[in-house]
């Protein structure tokens, strides 16, 4: 059944609908530590073919081009942009950043392990290394009460100094994930992502190793999230919104020129 123009009109406005959304959803965490921008990717719909290239136009020639009709647009998918984000700093001990690539392993409730570039972490009631949520940071951490200075050195090596003591106790790595397609990873909120067939399993190594960022204690990362350019793309899908509208209106005011006419 042909597609009319007032149908592939509806696709472009769904379509633009969607990237909205996205941009809307950037916007939003700008100030979201470790967050990451999307961005929407379209695809045209099925074409529909009147007429093929190369069909016999005769019994010696054939069409040296087809007649081919689209359907619409939709929205394909969404990337995510894994640029690094600024580093602030907030002198707090526990507040970590990657300075380069990878994520940070966290034991999500069921034992599920998710993985986060914020890393705004602090001491549960036990003194295990947790994010705000209370999920425990992977491999476990407890920082022992009464613990004085606490260091983290750029492989993740986390030490303290205790009351009387003039050298500092190792505790534990902390570990960076990497995958072979970060942007394969699910993202489910409160800044965690899991894997997916997609992404690859986790490969788990110490900070600064085979291309994994070095963990900067008293930093965190800011959202990679452009004020200016998410403007400029809200511009954008608002116009085409726009003109999409603007052609369901002039399709439809040709249909019913033709239905008052015939």
């Amino acid at each position: 059944m042909p597609v009319s123009a007032l149908q592939v009109a509806r696709t472009g406005l769904e379509a633009q609908d969607a990237r909205m959304r996205v941009i809307a959803n950037n916007l939003a965490n700008v100030g979201t530590t470790g967050f990451k921008r999307d961005r929407a990717n379209f695809a045209t719909l099925a074409y529909q073919d009147a007429r093929v290239a190369g069909q016999r136009s005769s019994g010696e020639t054939a069409y040296a081009t087809g007649l081919n009709l689209g359907t619409g647009v939709a929205i394909q998918s969404t990337s995510q942009i894994v640029t690094q984000g600024a580093l602030n700093t907030t002198d707090s001990a526990l507040d970590l950043a990657l300075d380069g690539d990878g994520y940070f392993p966290v034991e999500l409730p069921g034992g599920r392990i998710g993985y986060t570039r914020a890393g705004n972490f602090t001491r549960s009631a036990e003194g295990q290394l947790v994010t705000q949520q209370g999920y425990p940071v992977q491999p476990g951490i407890t920082i022992p009460e009464g613990a004085g200075t606490i260091s983290v050195s750029p492989d993740g090596i986390v030490s303290v100094t205790m009351p009387g003591e003039a050298e500092a106790t190792e505790l534990g790595q902390i570990q960076v994930a990497a995958f072979a397609n970060p942007a394969g990873l699910q993202a489910i909120g409160d800044n965690f992502l899991v894997e997916t067939g997609a992404s690859g399993a986790a490969q788990l190594a110490p900070g600064g190793e085979e291309g994994r960022g070095h963990v900067r204690q008293g930093m965190l990362e800011a959202s990679n999230v452009n004020i200016v350019e998410e403007l400029v793309n809200m511009i954008e899908c608002q116009r085409a919104y726009e003109i999409s509208s603007k052609m369901v209106s002039a399709v439809d005011e040709m249909l019913r020129n033709a239905n008052q006419t015939l």
